[in-house]
């Protein structure tokens, strides 16, 4: 009869060192550098969304003040008789309409040159791609105001002024260079070879870009309209010298109805008005966002 045999024992093997960032239960290291470092940005941050706040706290709180002044202070009797006040055609709405056609108009001739000027930046190597991308570098450091005088004279003797066509023309010319530079970036992350698979079933340049490339940059897309929206929702420098006629203004300039002589401001009215007009670029935002999309449109587009 022979003997048991016992298993060999393992030799204590030392512990695994902790892999940081390498799983969702991996250990995390902190040294207390990196802990002040972090505390220190997140007071930053407080600070900064503070100094926001301000002035978001003041416009909201006055909007439904019966007495607003320039001070921060919570209304006592809370009233909507500022927002009865402008919500009328002549004062609000009308604007804020000339606002969206000319903003939304703008956005959208924009984001459809620019992925036609994008499109052969980015598939085509040409000898002059980097002298044309520069000469659209300089063109989106240009100032407006710099050119306005010559712009003026232009619309003067083309008779293009008050006219809101015009004026959406001239926003598109300035959004174009920050608009293409950005969108070429959007092309230049689409892979070529979705592409060349498409060319292999037949489907030309155009429609390669118009059904393969367009619907996978569509966040690209929405970056852009928002940010070319935004600016021109914004601005008031150009439609204050090209539309002289109160019913072509946008609500940027008619926000000046509410400054009146002698330094005497409306400010509850201010508040309301600068509330409504507020509203339609987050909607616009919370709309794109659902539109194109949480995820990345090219996760699992290629493979390896």
């Amino acid at each position: 009869m022979s003997a048991p045999t016992t298993a060999p024992v393992p030799a204590p093997q030392p512990p695994a060192p902790a892999v940081v960032g390498s799983g969702t239960a991996s250990l995390r290291l902190a040294s207390p550098r990196g802990r002040g470092v972090r505390l220190a940005n997140g007071a930053v941050l407080v600070v900064v969304g503070l100094v926001f706040l301000f002035p978001l706290a003041w416009v909201v709180l006055s909007s439904i003040a019966p007495a607003a002044t320039v001070s921060v202070s919570v209304p006592t009797s809370p009233t909507l008789e500022n927002y009865s006040s402008v919500l009328s055609w002549e004062l609000t709405l009308r604007p804020l309409w000339n606002s969206l056609l000319i903003s939304g108009s703008t956005a959208l001739i924009t984001v459809a040159v620019a992925t036609l000027a994008a499109y052969p930046l980015s598939r085509y190597a040409m000898r002059f791609n980097r002298s044309f991308l520069y000469v659209i570098l300089f063109g989106s450091c240009l100032p407006i105001t710099a050119v306005m005088v010559p712009v003026y004279a232009l619309f003067v003797t083309l008779g293009l002024l008050d006219s809101i066509p015009g004026t959406v023309m001239f926003l598109v010319a300035t959004s174009l260079p920050m608009a293409i530079w950005m969108m070429k970036n959007f092309v230049d992350s689409v892979p070529i070879s979705l592409e060349e698979a498409a060319w292999v079933d037949g489907a030309s340049s155009m429609q390669a870009l118009v059904r393969v490339v367009v619907p996978l940059m569509r966040q690209g897309l929405a970056v852009v309209f928002i940010f070319v929206f935004t600016q021109a929702w914004g601005n008031f420098f150009v439609p204050f010298v090209l539309l002289l006629n109160p019913e072509f203004q946008p609500a940027a300039v008619s926000i000046y109805t509410f400054f009146g002589t002698n330094g005497a401001v409306a400010y509850g009215q201010l508040a309301a008005f600068s509330v409504l007009y507020s509203v339609p670029v987050l909607a616009l935002y919370l709309i794109t966002q659902r539109v194109a999309g949480g995820s990345f449109a090219l996760a699992g587009g290629v493979k390896g």
